[in-house]
């Protein structure tokens, strides 16, 4: 079960649900220590004066900041007093489509559950009207002593709450790119040679379907390490296209795309059908048992009803 982060209540109009923020993701990186090179002695960090270079224990530290020539030191004590310190709400402001939001705002999702079961009949109206109409509720919170803008919606069994990033926090693009970007407008015939492409490599998202394989690698490399052996590197990148290139690089990847198209319609390699797909095969091949099976079992039940014709035609031929 995974620990409450923050407890309050979501607002919107006269109604008010008491409940729990969740972190809806969790981080698989491969943590590393520290260590001296050519030894096993771990490096600390310690809080040092910068004066004195003596260490100072944690609870004498106060957060500041120079201001006007000086620095001005506060206590988290007078940082939880002032607004929006204080609030224990989500507040729901506004109401907007869902997809007029764009993705660049989006920062870290969380989910939201009623704190009692007494609480899941509004919680839940409120997560049917939304999924109903599309809509997401604009709202303000503070968490960890930070104010975030969020959008709460409608995400299958539960609210999510999706913290943004504020207007004045988002780069314009224009800096990056200039006038370039306008000056180097592709032909129309590198433009149709392109959506071909996309297009032959379209199909549904299925997040499942995708591994962290560096943090794969990472242990491979420590196992490798371990036992004594040696470090292998993997290929390099490919080399940026050169524009003279382009259409002749964007000609190949049309026919590769049209081969493998018709090499999957000639005998399909279900190592790169989909979730949903494989489902399908199954279906078609009467496989019981099929909605509870993750997708390695899927493939490998399909792949072993397919072989079974095969064994009986040459079972047939011996006898």
């Amino acid at each position: 079960m995974p620990r409450k982060i923050w407890t309050g209540s979501i607002n919107f109009g006269l109604v008010t649900i008491p409940v729990g923020l969740y972190a809806a993701t969790e981080d698989h990186t491969v943590q590393f220590h520290q260590y001296q090179r050519g030894t096993s002695d771990r490096i600390r960090y310690k809080r040092v004066n910068e004066r004195t270079g003596e260490e100072v224990d944690f609870n004498d530290i106060v957060k500041g900041r120079e201001y006007d020539g000086g620095v001005i030191t506060v206590e988290q004590s007078e940082l939880d007093t002032i607004a929006p310190g204080r609030s224990r709400t989500i507040d729901i402001t506004t109401f907007v489509d869902l997809g007029e939001i764009d993705p660049v705002y989006f920062q870290k999702t969380y989910w939201l559950a009623p704190n009692s079961k007494e609480h899941f009949r509004p919680y839940n109206l409120l997560r049917h009207a939304m999924r109903e109409t599309g809509q997401a509720g604009i709202a303000t919170f503070v968490l960890r002593g930070k104010q975030y803008l969020t959008a709460v919606r409608a995400d299958r069994d539960v609210l999510a709450l999706n913290t943004l990033y504020f207007a004045d926090e988002i780069r314009d693009p224009a800096d990056l790119v200039g006038d370039a970007g306008e000056q180097a407008m592709p032909s129309d015939r590198e433009l149709q040679m392109a959506t071909t492409i996309i297009e032959s490599m379209s199909g549904p998202w299925e997040p499942e379907e995708y591994e962290d394989t560096y943090t794969a690698k990472v242990e491979e490399l420590l196992a490798e390490k371990a036992r004594g052996g040696e470090v292998r590197a993997a290929e390099a990148p490919p080399k940026p296209t050169d524009v003279i290139d382009l259409t002749e690089a964007l000609r190949r990847s049309v026919d590769q795309a049209r081969k493998g198209r018709a090499d999957k319609r000639a005998a399909p390699d279900l190592s790169e059908l989909s979730k949903a797909e494989l489902d399908e095969r199954a279906k078609e091949m009467g496989i019981k048992g099929r909605s509870k099976m993750k997708r390695a079992e899927l493939e490998e039940a399909v792949a072993a009803a397919g072989a079974e014709p095969t064994r009986r035609r040459r079972s047939r031929k011996v006898s």
